[in-house]
Formats: C-alpha cells, structure tokens, sequence
C-alpha cells in the first residue's frame, strides 16, 4: 500500500461533523413532517368509523324489513350477529362477523328511539370518549 492509497482511504469516510449536520437535518424534517402525518391518522380514524357505521346502519335496515322494527335498546347491536330470544322473524346474520368496535377500541353506541325524531341513534365519541370535541376527540354520528 503506497502513502497516496493510505491518504485517499482516510479520506473516503465521514466526519463527525457532517454526520451531525445530516442527523440534525434529518431530526428536523422528522420534527416537520411528523405531526402532519399522526394527524391524518385521526382523520383516517374519522373515516373509518363513518365507514363502519354505514355498514352496521345497512344491517340494521335489513334487520328492521325482515323483523318490522330495529333491535331494542336492550338488545343492541349484537341482535345483528345473534338472534334475539324473542325475535322469530330474524334472518340474520346481518353481519359477516361480529359488530366492531370503532377505530379507538370502544363500542359503538346505538339508542332506540333516537334523538331528534330519528328511528335509532348510532355513533361514537371518538378519541376522548366524551360528547363533543373536536379533532380526533369529535363526535361521528349516523341516525336513521
């Protein structure tokens, strides 16, 4: 190995300066770009639980045409899933697979009569799991 292959091999990597500079470019454009995408994944949540709830509100109207009304309040959302006791009319399963819960691990809430004139009331609370908000914590409701 000649002195001019040693000079060039020592000059081929890094210095810890430069490597800091691209680290620190790299921090910044993580600091920039980040937040913007965790906040669409609370939209993308958004959407898939008004996604959902127009999949369970479609079942729950295939419920009511073969039985003549929605589950009670008493039987829920899993009369879509499982025939009621008192319910000879069912001809489910309305659902292919159990009722979800939405895209923050709660169940949906479903209330007959609904609010407002409305037949049922379905929806869910979103993040913070408490009437209002906004953001992610925003209310995303369907009736009927």
């Amino acid at each position: 190995m000649t002195k001019q292959d040693i000079s060039r091999s020592a000059q081929a990597g890094f210095t810890l300066l430069e490597l800091l500079v691209v680290l620190l470019i790299i921090a910044l454009l993580a600091g920039y770009v980040g937040p913007k995408l965790f906040g669409e994944v609370g939209k993308a949540k958004t959407k898939t639980a008004a996604s959902q709830m127009k999949s369970i509100a479609d079942a729950l109207d295939h419920y009511r045409l073969d039985t003549g009304r929605y589950p009670s309040n008493e039987q829920g959302l899993d009369a879509l899933v499982k025939r009621p006791n008192d319910e000879s009319k069912w001809n489910g399963p309305y659902l292919m697979k159990d009722v979800p819960n939405d895209p923050w691990d709660k169940p949906y809430i479903y209330r007959v009569p609904g609010e407002n004139g409305h037949d049922y009331d379905l929806l869910t609370y979103g993040l913070d799991g408490k009437a209002g908000g906004s953001g992610e914590d925003a209310d995303v409701s369907y009736w009927q």
